[in-house]
């Protein structure tokens, strides 16, 4: 089952993907990886997805991704008396801590740390935004506010806090039950929602300990402005666009994306760009040009991977998203212009064996027309670092590792495969032979350009470089 193209696509799994059948469908027509949201269903749920998911694993004899995705604290407004009620640009409106139900004047918002945050002339949105209020007055356990965009609120709408750092941690008591589940189900990659600060992902990073990869997503405009600390924490990236888009003007989310695609290329660290990528699909079956256009920038700017939600979990038209965000890519990637965008991305390198092996590779690979850059890996960071240079050859990962197979279904470019360990590296170059001619990726008389860490099984090291030719043999 190797992808002819070198970004990922992530499929969200929902009601209307929760069957083997649909599992296994979405995966042949193009999805790598996929999501499972913490904040819909109970563990006992999840979990038989995630069999479903290595079952498929097994009958597709492909290493499967699992992105565990938590929920992280909700903001939300408490009821109202009649369900809902309609705010009128002008008015006033109160928020407040007192738990009765509300009505045109007020309502209960149960979070402290709001009203420790706001201050005059601070804006509180509800309803993904929809609704905008303005504070003019606050205390520990109110807010006086002026309705600036009015419109019909209900209960438990959602309430945001644009440009404000907020004292709630991003990891609730639900989060942490959540970790320790998705931890023990052996989820390839845990989602963090709600990051303000590089604080956040380091708190994750203390309770994971290396036995999932950490995806920041990066949703809240205060994320962005410690961008470099965040990505340098992380072992992955999702730009969040809904929420992003909720707290920032509209016209700053496009640039936002292009400074955490090229943040993340430049720290060698896999991107994903998520939300409303093909939105219209949840109905339709097919995607507008307008959708079909934001896809492929997200390839053009260098994306590791683009992500469907609604699409897959709920629409109607799940396989046919999937294929079509597969045929976008493809077409992509075909573009001259694609190659020479990816060429002028600036990656950081440093003055050290690894990253000298690594780069020399993807140039060797590129002036001898290589078959494909075969990188042997542990922990991936042999092939993390391939992934970064964008070579214009295939990347096949081996590694003796599972698990980092399955990481590595989402990171550009990268056709990974589970082998048995090696002793020596000639054992090693002749295996990656055999296995390159198995995946498809070579033939006998084409050039392999062999990187690995000697001796073995040494996190992070990368110091050899050979050129080797494809033997009949290996056939």
């Amino acid at each position: 089952m190797q992808r002819r193209r070198k970004a990922k696509i992530i499929a969200t799994l929902g009601p209307a993907s929760s069957s083997a059948r649909q599992i296994e469908t979405l995966f042949r027509r193009g999805a790598d990886v996929f999501r499972l949201n913490c904040s819909h269903g109970s563990h006992e749920d999840l979990k038989a997805l995630v069999d479903l998911i290595r079952n498929a694993e097994t009958k597709f004899s492909r290493p499967i991704g699992i992105l565990m995705d938590l929920q992280g604290p909700k903001l939300r407004v408490g009821t109202f008396a009649e369900g809902k009620v309609t705010l009128r640009n002008g008015e006033r409106f109160r928020l407040d801590m007192s738990g009765k139900p509300g009505d045109i004047n007020r309502v209960t918002l149960p979070h402290p740390e709001v009203f420790e945050a706001v201050g005059p002339r601070t804006d509180v949105l509800l309803d993904d935004g929809k609704i905008r209020l303005r504070v003019e007055r606050s205390g520990k356990d109110f807010a006086e506010t002026r309705v600036v965009t009015g419109g019909v609120v209900s209960d438990h709408k959602g309430v945001n806090v644009p440009n404000t750092v907020l004292g709630v941690a991003a990891l609730t008591d639900k989060d942490r039950r959540d970790l320790r589940f998705a931890l023990a189900s052996g989820a390839d990659w845990i989602g963090l929602s709600f990051i303000q600060r590089p604080e956040d992902v380091a708190q994750l990073r203390d309770l994971v300990k290396g036995r999932a990869g950490i995806v920041a997503k990066l949703e809240k405009p205060s994320a962005i402005a410690s961008l470099e600390e965040i990505v340098a924490l992380s072992d992955a990236v999702m730009v969040a666009r809904g929420d992003l888009g909720v707290e920032m003007a509209p016209e700053e989310v496009p640039t936002v994306q292009k400074q955490i695609i090229r943040c993340c290329r430049h720290y060698g660290k896999p991107v994903v760009v998520a939300t409303q990528m093909l939105e219209s699909m949840i109905s339709a079956p097919a995607p507008t040009r307008a959708e079909a256009s934001d896809v492929a920038t997200a390839v053009y700017d260098g994306a590791d991977a683009v992500m469907l939600s609604a699409e897959t979990a709920i629409g109607d038209h799940g396989p046919a998203a999937v294929a079509i965000m597969d045929r976008i890519i493809r077409r992509v990637e075909r573009d001259p212009y694609h190659r020479q965008l990816l060429e002028i991305g600036e990656v950081m390198t440093q003055p050290n064996e690894s990253d000298a092996i690594t780069e020399a590779a993807s140039r060797v690979g590129h002036t001898i027309g290589a078959a494909a850059i075969v990188t042997y890996t542990t922990s991936g960071s042999t092939t993390y670092r391939a992934a970064r240079q964008r070579p214009d050859v295939a990347i096949l990962s081996l590694t003796n590792d599972r698990s980092t197979a399955r990481r590595m279904a989402m990171v550009w470019g990268v056709h990974a495969v589970t082998t048995s360990d090696v002793r020596t590296f000639s054992q090693m170059v002749l295996r990656a032979a055999h296995i390159a001619v198995r995946e498809g990726l070579g033939r006998p008389g084409q050039k392999l350009v062999v990187t690995a860490g000697v001796p073995f099984g040494t996190p992070g090291m990368t110091n050899v470089l050979r050129i080797h030719t494809i033997p009949h043999s290996a056939e």
